[in-house]
C-alpha cells in the first residue's frame, strides 16, 4: 500500500512539473498552466488522508523540478547563481504552500469552511508575487504565473486592466475550481449532498471561470483598435558581439565601426523605400551595454559618444539610443554610497547600467537602470552585506547604482520614450511607470547571449509582449545577439531577427498617449491579494475560544 502511495505521489508531482513547465517552454501552450496546480493539490489531499510524513520534501521537490525545468539556463551565465535561483525560488514557493497547510489545519480545528484555506493559498501566492515585483531586493519574478501566457498573448488581452497578476489569479481560479469539482465527485457530495441548483451552479461557475477571460480577450482582440497619434521610423542594429569576448576580443572603436556601418546600411535601405529626398526623423536603436567608456560626470569626453555625434552630423534627422556600462566619479573623503568602490585616497566611483540618447548637436539624455539583477548587478541589502562582501569575498558582488524613479528619454525634444534595460522588461508596473511619465513608445535594450541557445532569451522576448498589452504601447526591442523585434500594442511580433546573427531590422512604430486602466490605477489584483492574505492569516492566528 505504501509503495502504491509513493508511486501515486510521484506521478502527481511529475504531472505538476509538466503542466507548469510546458507553458514557459513551448509557445502557444499557456492554457496548460490553468490546471497546473491540480496535481499538486491532489498530492496534498492524498498526503493528508494517508498521513504522509515529511510531506514538505514532496512539494519542495515538485517546485524544484518546475524551477529547474524552466530556468536551468541561468547556469549558463553563472552556475552558482543558477543553482541558487532554482533552490531559493522553490524554497519560497514551498514556504507559501507550507503556510497554506498550516492554515488549513488551523481552520479545520475550528470547524470552519474547507474553502477558506484554498482562498488563503491563492491570496498568499499572488501576494508573494506582488512582493517580488515591487519591494523585494532579492527578486526573481521570472515564473510569475501570469507570465506563462507570454507566448499565448491572444488569451490575455485583458492584461490592459489587470496586469500579469490577473493571469496569476486566473490560474488559481481555474485550478481551484477544477480541483473542487474533482473532490466533490470523488467523495460523492456532487450527487448525494448537493441539490440540482448547487450542481448547476458549480458546473456553470467552473465553465465561466475557465472560458470567461478567453471570451473577454477575444472581444478586446477584435474590437479594440490600435491607437496611432503619429508614427516614428526605427532602425534596430543587432551587432552580434559574443558577450564573453566582447570586452577583450574587439576594441571599442572596432565595435563602434560595426554598429555605425549597420546603421548606415539601415538608413540607406530606408531611403530607397521612402525616396532619397526624405529627411524625416528616425530613431537608431543599439543594444544594452554597448560601450563602457561613458563617464556620467563628463559624457562628451567619451570616444564612443563623440563618434556617434560625428555620425549623426552626416544624418541629422536621426538620433541614437544605446546602452552603456557607465560610471560616476566622486572626489571626496566620505564614501558617497554603500555601493561606491574606492579608486584611491579621496576618490570613489559608482557603476551604472545606462541608456542614453544623443542627437547631432551632442545633446543627450541619460537613464540609469533601476531594476537590477540581484548578485550580478546589485548587492541586496548593501549596507549590511557590503562590508562582508568587501572583507571576505573581495568585493565580487555587483554594485551598480540605479536611479530611484523611472524617467524617459526624449527623441528630438518632443517624443518621450520609455527604455527598459534588459531585466526591467519583466516588471509590469515598472514599465507602466514610463507611460505614466508620458512615454509614447517603449523600447527594450538587452543582451541575452549570456544564457546560450536556451529557452531563456525566448522567454525574455515574450515577456515584452505582455508589457505591450499592459500599456498598449508599441515596443522596439534591440538585443545584441537576438532576438530583436517590433511588437505592436496587442503583443503581436510584427518582425524579428534570428538569434546569434548580425542583423538590421527596420520598422515604423505607432505613438500613443492613451493610458490603460492598469497604467492609471496599477496592480489592483496584487493589492487586493495582499489584503486578503493579511486578513486570512490574522484569522488563522486568532486563538481558538475555550469552553
Amino acid at each position: 500500500m505504501k509503495k502504491n502511495r509513493t508511486v501515486l505521489l510521484l506521478c502527481l508531482a511529475a504531472g505538476f512539473v509538466l503542466l507548469m513547465s510546458v507553458p514557459f517552454l513551448v509557445e502557444g501552450c499557456g492554457w496548460l498552466v490553468l490546471v497546473g496546480f491540480v496535481p499538486l493539490l491532489c498530492m496534498e489531499r492524498v498526503a493528508t488522508q494517508e498521513g504522509v510524513k515529511h510531506f514538505w520534501w514532496w512539494h519542495y521537490g515538485a517546485f524544484v523540478g518546475w524551477n529547474a525545468a524552466t530556468t536551468f539556463w541561468v547556469c549558463n551565465a553563472t552556475v552558482g547563481g543558477g543553482i541558487f535561483a532554482v533552490l531559493a525560488n522553490a524554497l519560497q514557493m514551498s514556504l507559501v504552500f507550507g503556510l497554506f497547510r498550516w492554515v488549513k489545519r488551523r481552520f479545520a480545528g475550528r470547524g470552519r469552511g474547507s474553502s477558506l484555506p484554498y482562498l488563503f493559498l491563492a491570496a498568499a501566492w499572488i501576494a508573494w508575487e506582488k512582493y517580488y515585483l515591487t519591494v523585494a531586493e532579492i527578486s526573481w519574478p521570472w515564473l510569475v504565473l501570469g507570465n506563462a501566457f507570454a507566448g499565448t498573448s491572444r488569451l490575455v488581452q485583458w492584461y490592459e486592466v489587470t496586469g500579469a497578476l490577473g493571469g496569476s489569479l486566473w490560474v488559481w481560479a481555474v485550478s481551484l475550481s477544477v480541483f473542487g469539482m474533482m473532490v466533490a465527485l470523488s467523495d460523492g457530495r456532487f450527487s448525494s449532498v448537493w441539490n440540482r441548483k448547487a450542481r448547476y451552479a458549480s458546473v456553470i461557475g467552473t465553465v465561466l471561470v475557465l472560458f470567461g477571460p478567453m471570451v473577454w480577450s477575444w472581444v478586446l482582440w477584435n474590437r479594440v483598435p490600435e491607437v496611432s497619434e503619429g508614427t516614428l521610423p526605427v532602425v534596430i542594429a543587432q551587432p552580434d558581439f559574443d558577450p564573453y569576448h566582447k570586452f577583450g576580443g574587439m576594441t571599442q572603436d572596432e565595435q563602434n565601426a560595426v554598429l555605425l556601418d549597420q546603421f548606415a546600411r539601415g538608413l540607406k535601405e530606408r531611403a530607397k523605400e521612402v525616396g532619397e529626398e526624405d529627411g524625416s526623423p528616425v530613431l537608431l536603436l543599439a543594444p544594452e551595454t554597448f560601450t563602457s567608456d561613458i563617464l556620467c560626470n563628463d559624457v562628451p569626453s567619451s570616444r564612443t559618444f563623440r563618434r556617434f555625434v560625428s555620425f549623426l552630423r552626416e544624418h541629422p534627422s536621426a538620433e541614437i539610443l544605446f546602452g552603456a556600462s557607465s560610471w560616476t566619479r566622486y572626489e571626496q573623503a566620505a564614501r558617497p554610497s554603500p555601493d561606491a568602490r574606492k579608486m584611491g585616497e579621496g576618490d570613489w566611483y559608482e557603476t551604472h547600467n545606462s541608456a542614453l540618447i544623443v542627437d547631432s548637436q551632442g545633446r543627450f539624455g541619460l537613464y540609469q537602470k533601476s531594476k537590477l539583477v540581484p548578485g550580478v548587478e546589485m548587492l541586496p541589502y548593501a549596507s549590511v552585506l557590503g562590508p562582508i562582501d568587501d572583507k571576505l569575498l573581495g568585493g565580487v558582488a555587483g554594485r551598480c547604482v540605479g536611479q530611484p524613479e523611472v524617467s524617459n528619454l526624449v527623441f528630438r525634444q518632443s517624443v518621450p520614450i520609455g527604455c527598459a534595460v534588459c531585466y526591467e522588461s519583466v516588471f509590469g508596473e515598472h514599465c507602466a511607470a514610463y507611460v505614466r511619465a508620458g512615454a509614447k513608445l517603449l523600447t527594450v535594450i538587452t543582451n541575452d547571449a549570456w544564457w546560450g541557445d536556451t529557452p531563456g532569451y525566448r522567454q525574455h522576448l515574450n515577456y515584452a509582449r505582455l508589457r505591450a498589452i499592459e500599456t498598449r504601447r508599441d515596443i522596439a526591442r534591440c538585443a545584441n545577439t537576438g532576438i530583436s523585434a517590433f511588437i505592436d500594442q496587442k503583443g503581436r511580433i510584427l518582425s524579428r531577427t534570428a538569434w546569434w546573427e548580425p542583423a538590421v531590422l527596420r520598422g515604423t512604430v505607432n505613438l500613443s498617449s492613451r493610458e490603460t486602466f492598469f497604467v492609471r490605477v496599477g496592480d489592483v489584483v496584487g493589492r487586493v491579494s495582499v489584503f486578503l492574505f493579511v486578513l486570512l492569516l490574522a484569522a488563522a492566528l486568532i486563538p481558538r475560544k475555550q469552553g
